[in-house]
């Protein structure tokens, strides 16, 4: 049995997340990651506008999504919060939301680019934990103020939004403050997984690795580009959402905004802004998934683990082999 204060805290196997991801975290992956015995964590504005889950409405389809998830897994599953400043209409959305998650029984919650004190509220007086992804010790002591449950520690290997310092760094700085942390960035293999655990985190979250899975609905052109690309095609930009994000170098990807739009996001509107920039990237990325977007290769986005991901297989054996590496290193 291992444990750790992130199987604790969650009631899974092995200390692995499959963390959620737009627009690739469909149902199946949720589920088939879940079973593995880590923890998959669902993305709702992937599952209700990308995956078909918002009828009768947004509420009611999420609802009918986290069913369909548990119709195909008993395994615990997690709730991601985008809690960022910006629309009232998402702010009040993302509430319903969590709220309906609750009533679902969900305990495990991920929250992101915001001040997560109001979900912890709402969160313990169900009995739940909040884990917050952070890229810096300022931003963990302001998660840790909310009264957060653990730590996802996004470091400069990331996919998706990206830190700036190493999993060592991330660890030197924050292993003081007794909360559980999480390795977020460069993890595909056992080879990498057994690294952050010896330097002493208590778990790991994982995106890109699932996203070249057999579960996964991606399309196959971007799950082949995750198991060809090594660690010196990935490149960032801003364009997506206004902060840095990690994606397959193509040649013609522009790393940063026009000036006026950079302007903008350094100005007091900043948050209404990158609301903006990424609403319009959702669309694309949704339009994409659906095989409707032709400059598909514009929307590639993957961490620098794709230099040990060199297949695509089932999300579940995925998870077994690495929760079954950690076990054999304990022996």
């Amino acid at each position: 049995m291992i444990n750790t204060r992130l199987t604790k805290d969650t009631g899974i196997e092995y200390p692995i997340i499959c963390g959620a991801m737009y627009p690739c975290s469909n149902p199946e992956l949720v589920a088939a990651a879940s079973e593995g015995g880590g923890i998959a964590v669902l993305q709702p504005v992937s599952l209700t506008m990308v995956h078909g889950f918002d009828k009768p409405n947004r509420k009611e389809g999420l609802r009918a999504g986290i069913r369909h998830i548990r119709s195909l897994t008993e395994k615990p599953i997690g709730f991601n919060a985008l809690i960022e400043k910006g629309s009232e209409k998402y702010f009040q959305q993302m509430s319903e939301w969590i709220d309906v998650a609750l009533e679902e029984d969900i305990k495990f919650f991920v929250t992101s680019l915001g001040k997560p004190d109001w979900v912890c509220e709402k969160v313990h007086a169900k009995g739940g934990v909040v884990y917050h992804d952070v890229t810096s010790r300022k931003w963990a002591e302001k998660g840790k103020e909310c009264g957060v449950d653990g730590l996802i520690c996004v470091n400069d290997r990331a996919g998706g939004h990206l830190g700036e310092l190493t999993m060592e760094e991330m660890y030197e700085q924050l292993s003081d403050m007794g909360l559980p942390l999480i390795c977020a960035g460069g993890i595909g293999s056992e080879i990498e997984l057994a690294e952050a655990l010896k330097i002493g985190y208590d778990g790991v979250q994982m995106g890109t690795r699932f996203i070249a899975t057999d579960e996964c609905t991606t399309p196959e052109d971007y799950k082949n580009a995750i198991v060809n690309a090594k660690e010196n095609d990935i490149t960032w930009t801003t364009k997506l959402t206004g902060v840095p994000i990690s994606v397959i170098n193509n040649n013609k990807f522009k790393q940063n905004n026009s000036w006026p739009v950079r302007r903008l996001l350094n100005s007091r509107f900043k948050h209404k802004i990158r609301v903006i920039i990424t609403g319009i990237s959702f669309w694309r990325m949704r339009a994409f998934s659906k095989g409707k977007e032709k400059s598909s290769k514009d929307l590639w986005s993957a961490g620098k683990s794709v230099e040990t991901v060199n297949s695509i297989e089932s999300a579940t054996k995925i998870m077994q082999r690495l929760g079954q590496s950690i076990e054999e290193e304990m022996l």
